[in-house]
């Protein structure tokens, strides 16, 4: 479990890290460089779960050697879907990483909702939905693992 207490604003008890996988973790179906040592040190402290429809067919395989839990979604009803995976898990227990349209009902209801731009972009909507919005994913993984740096932007 991650605590993180935000001075004059929420207290916020962590268990599941949620992430999107293309145009978060990876680019062009690629994992990104830094991303696996992160998840590494963050599965200290949280559950992993990458919930993607996997556009380019490699998610299975970059993953296959990291603690996460892999959920490969149906095309059409994305945003539903991630968010009704959300809320299975207990919203408030949950930080959301991602950065398309599909993440913005994860992004906003999760207790930490972090929207990454990259080289993909981001969607206007998942960034207002948003709490932290961070340049890329070592960034937002990052801001995990140095919870102070959260606080520092989330407090009043």
């Amino acid at each position: 479990m991650l605590e993180i207490s935000i001075p004059a604003a929420e207290r916020m008890c962590l268990e599941h890290l949620v992430l999107d996988y293309n145009g978060t973790l990876a680019v062009d179906g690629a994992l990104l460089p830094g991303v696996s040592e992160a998840l590494r040190q963050l599965a200290g402290q949280l559950t992993i779960h990458v919930i993607t429809a996997d556009t380019f067919g490699h998610a299975r395989e970059a993953l296959a050697t990291l603690p996460c839990t892999l959920t490969i979604l149906h095309a059409e009803g994305q945003n539903a879907a991630k968010l009704a995976y959300l809320r299975n898990l207990g919203a408030d227990r949950c930080a959301a990483i991602g950065n398309g349209r599909n993440d913005r009902s994860m992004i906003g209801y999760a207790a930490l909702g972090i929207a990454v731009i990259q080289k993909e972009g981001a969607a206007v909507e998942t960034m207002l939905a948003a709490k932290v919005v961070a340049p890329d994913i070592n960034s937002a993984l990052e801001l995990l693992l140095n919870p102070q740096r959260l606080v520092a932007t989330l407090r009043l």
